[in-house]
């Protein structure tokens, strides 16, 4: 979506608006409305799409995701729990013991 966005700002400069106007009218600032026209002229549209941003990668990726999901569904007896009211943590101990990816309780709340 973002890229899309960007494309239509980028058209509209190329089309002959000036700067100030697409950035108003799209509610982009015009720095970030410059990078992209900059970005474009020099790469192309593929300027236009995000780099990778720093920091350390994502623990949890959509497969390990899905394996949560599919852990939370259970019923916690399934796995082990003592009760039918598991909790968080419960559930990521299960969690790692079955992916090896150790989660914070806080973590497995958020899902």
């Amino acid at each position: 979506m973002r890229v899309f966005r960007r494309a239509q700002a980028v058209r509209e400069v190329v089309k002959g608006q000036r700067l100030p106007n697409v950035s108003d009218a799209l509610q982009l600032t015009y720095a970030a409305l410059r990078t992209w026209v900059h970005r474009f002229a020099n790469q192309g549209v593929q300027g236009l799409v995000d780099r990778p941003r720093p920091g350390r990668p994502a623990q949890v990726t959509c497969e390990l995701e899905k394996h949560l999901n599919r852990l939370i569904d259970q019923d916690p007896l399934e796995h082990g729990a003592l009760s039918s009211q598991g909790s968080c943590r419960e559930l990521a101990t299960v969690f790692a013991q079955q992916t090896g990816v150790h989660l914070g309780r806080e973590r497995v709340r958020g899902v």
